[in-house]
Order: structure tokens, then C-alpha cells, then sequence
């Protein structure tokens, strides 16, 4: 008989994937709605799918389905303005 010592995880370096809640497609830009469950963070990425040109910007829990709705209003609320940006941003405005 094999006897294994129990596993040890160290709960530290485990780390959860974001979970995609929802997608749409507007024009070239793909949006997608992350939720992170180890901090229960909230998240619009905006992905222009010809450049190849990023934004992600955090949401409250509660404005989630409105900035996935209405994100380009969110992407450009002073609130935005100082979070990082990846690339260049190219956002059509056909929502």
C-alpha cells in the first residue's frame, strides 16, 4: 500500500481566474464584463479586435450591467480618467 502525506496548499499562491459574466460586440470593439472573486472586483474591458488596442476599467458592483450597457459613458467619466491604460484606446461610438 502507498501512503501519501496530506497535500498543503498554501491559500497564498492559489489564485482564481476572473469569471467573464457577459460579452457583446460593437462594431470592431469587444466588451467583456469580468467579476475577480478574490477581491470581488468588477471590470469592463474594451478590446478594439483590429488593433488589437485594450482598455479595462474597474466598476462598482452595483453599476456592472450599466457600464456593460453604457460603457463608452463609463470608459469616459472623470472617474476613468486616471486608471492605467494599455495601447491606444480606439472605441467606436455605435451603441
Amino acid at each position: 500500500m502507498v501512503s501519501h502525506s496530506p497535500l498543503n496548499f498554501d491559500n497564498s499562491q492559489i489564485t482564481l481566474p476572473a469569471r467573464e459574466l457577459a460579452q457583446r460586440r460593437s462594431g470592431t470593439d469587444e466588451i467583456v464584463l469580468l467579476w475577480h472573486p478574490e477581491d470581488d472586483r468588477v471590470e469592463v474591458s474594451v478590446c478594439d479586435v483590429t488593433t488589437g488596442a485594450t482598455v479595462s476599467i474597474e466598476i462598482a458592483p452595483g453599476d456592472a450591467l450599466d457600464a456593460f450597457t453604457h460603457t463608452y459613458a463609463y470608459v469616459a467619466s472623470p472617474e476613468t480618467v486616471d486608471q492605467p491604460v494599455s495601447d491606444e484606446v480606439v472605441a467606436t461610438v455605435d451603441d
